[in-house]
């Protein structure tokens, strides 16, 4: 197993603080919201979608890990224009890949995330964001 060090690398710190560019609006109409079993790590995401149902605007809160937090702004910084069928399918990938049966999902930014993988109790952090987009895309009268 990798050591503390390499999963919490300085490029990972940067990329946690990196979330604090997408601020949680009040005026973001849809919510989801996504909680880690492991480890009790806290996510809420809201959106706003465009005329053809993908992401426009996002804003995150994040209570969370380093790891969590960096890979929601990884997330974030790649939805805009992103559908419900996009980031299901990214997020399979990523689980598939945390799992060992896949190669790094195409989603750019996780490259620099890689550590995690041998981290198991980290997992559920890391696809916060993610879940939390899923759960917003879901919300009444949208497609699921």
């Amino acid at each position: 197993m990798a050591s503390g060090t390499v999963l919490y690398s300085p490029e990972v710190l940067a990329m946690a603080l990196d979330l604090a560019r997408w601020p949680m609006a009040g005026d973001l109409p849809l919510i989801g919201e996504a909680r880690s079993a492991s480890c009790g790590s806290r996510m809420r995401v809201g959106i706003a979608l465009d005329e053809t149902g993908a992401i426009e605007r996002i804003g995150v809160a994040a209570q969370a890990c380093a790891i969590g937090q960096a890979a929601a702004s990884v997330m974030a910084r790649a939805a805009a224009g992103r559908s419900h069928q996009d980031i299901a399918r990214a997020e399979a990938q990523i689980v598939a890949w945390l799992g060992g049966d896949n190669a790094l999902p195409d989603w750019p930014g996780l490259e620099a995330l890689t550590a995690v993988r041998d981290y198991p109790g980290r997992h559920g952090a890391f696809l916060l964001g993610w879940r939390a987009v899923l759960k917003a895309m879901a919300a009444p009268g949208q497609r699921a």
